[in-house]
């Protein structure tokens, strides 16, 4: 006999010519004074009293070539203009700025350490790798003309459709950007996309579009949101345009690594066909470690279980298996979520009780991987009176959301029934509102 679990119902991220090599030896030599072990979280500045010695040494000496990077007029590269002064150099480069950050650390903005310490992370602390790398960030964004596509370019509005930054954060605060490709049916709009007949170069500024737009809303300070969690939706993408897709994502990738530190803290694959994650695997060979870790790549029946991890249930969409919704007016993110477990091949019973009439009592429920089979009914209090079924066995796909009209005392249970050899998790939530019901309007 299968066994019953009730649960009670809760209340409650050139080189420099100007350097030598004794600079890389010291570099070294810095990152390794210390015998401790700290982690630092991507995209948040601890205190300068929690950081090592010798990452505060680290980043006083990538602020001070900076600093005369952009006073000598040479933050660029070495200057081949003998014609250009340095003085002309000096006044086009003291308003210098990254992601909407001034990067001239005499300016005294507290948001330029955020930005420095993300280069930092990156090459491991090594100051004079650090420095080489906001270099090359600033002349590929001078030369891929990264203003213009912010600013001057356009894109169609259906590309535009294809991505959105949610209102909501993650676990830890963090920016969430989804980018859906999993409802594109339009043949000329999927081959725009994946860039086919030589449009590669095109999407890949559309790609660069997004990064842009998802950095405008950082905020680069202390304990801020200050990284994005990308969250790409394969589920529609074309298989047959391997090729292009292998171009442009290894592009992307190597775009992120080289000239975004820090900014992406994971970006999630959902819905990965096999060919994307074979493509995929190719490329992270040639990224580092660190940056492998950012890239996780998830098939369809895995998509609820590993994007909870780190979004909570009420910021997660309906169409993942959250409980967020467009437009909702019946709940907000503050609203409580409950949990409870579901043992294998056994039942599950969630209780809301309502001690209140002629109010309407809203739910939403999610099981995360679904494979279960729910049943929802109000039971009253008064024995002498009928049970009344709300919703018969169904199978769940998604995520369910329904209201019951309460007209004497009682609850709302839902049972659910779990007949897999696998453990199953529930959130739910629910609330009450005064109302009406239908049949007064019509009279």
């Amino acid at each position: 006999m299968r066994e019953e679990a009730v649960v009670p119902v809760a209340e409650d991220i050139i080189d420099d010519t100007m350097s030598s090599d004794n600079d890389a030896e010291l570099d070294d030599n810095l990152d390794h004074d210390d015998n401790e072990h700290t982690v630092d979280q991507p995209g948040r500045l601890v205190s300068s009293l929690d950081i090592k010695s010798s990452r505060k040494n680290a980043l006083l000496r990538l602020r001070c070539r900076v600093e005369d990077a952009i006073l000598g007029g040479y933050i660029y590269g070495k200057n081949k203009n003998k014609l250009l002064s340095i003085k002309t150099i000096t006044e086009d480069l003291t308003g210098i700025s990254l992601w909407g950050v001034p990067l001239l650390p005499s300016k005294d903005n507290a948001r330029t350490d955020i930005v420095l310490m993300n280069f930092l992370r990156a090459k491991d602390y090594g100051v004079y790798d650090a420095f080489k790398m906001i270099r090359k960030t600033l002349r590929w964004r001078r030369e891929f003309r990264v203003f213009e596509i912010l600013d001057q370019e356009k894109f169609s509005p259906d590309l535009e459709n294809m991505w959105y930054i949610d209102n909501g954060n993650d676990k830890e605060g963090r920016l969430l950007c989804y980018n859906v490709f999993r409802n594109i049916k339009n043949k000329e709009l999927e081959e725009e996309i994946w860039g086919r007949h030589n449009h590669n170069y095109e999407c890949l500024r559309w790609r660069v579009h997004i990064m842009e737009k998802s950095t405008q809303q950082l905020e680069f300070k202390q304990g801020g949101v200050n990284s994005v969690l990308m969250i790409t939706d394969l589920g529609n993408s074309p298989g047959n345009a391997w090729k292009e897709v292998r171009w442009i994502n290894r592009k992307m990738m190597n775009l992120v690594h080289d000239h975004y530190p820090g900014i992406i803290y994971k970006n999630i694959f959902i819905n990965v066909p096999v060919w994307f994650a074979t493509v995929h695997a190719l490329n992270l060979r040639m990224i580092t470690q660190r940056s492998k870790n950012a890239f996780i790549f998830v098939k369809p029946s895995k998509v609820t279980e590993t994007l909870l991890k780190y979004i909570s249930p009420e910021n997660l969409l309906a169409d993942y298996g959250g409980l967020k919704r467009e437009n909702n007016v019946e709940f907000s993110t503050d609203d409580k979520v409950l949990e409870i477990s579901i043992k294998p091949c056994s039942f599950g019973l969630i209780k809301m009780p309502v001690k209140e009439v002629e109010v309407t009592i809203t739910w939403d429920l999610t099981v995360v991987g679904n494979e279960v089979i729910y049943k929802e009914e109000f039971i009253p209090d008064d024995d002498c009176s009928y049970r009344v079924l709300v919703q018969e066995d169904k199978k769940m796909v998604e995520s369910v959301r329904n209201s019951f009209h309460i007209r004497e005392e009682g609850k709302i249970v839902i049972t659910i029934d779990n007949p897999t050899y696998k453990k199953k998790t529930a959130f739910y939530r629910y609330k009450t509102k005064p109302s009406v019901p239908m049949y007064m309007y019509l009279k």
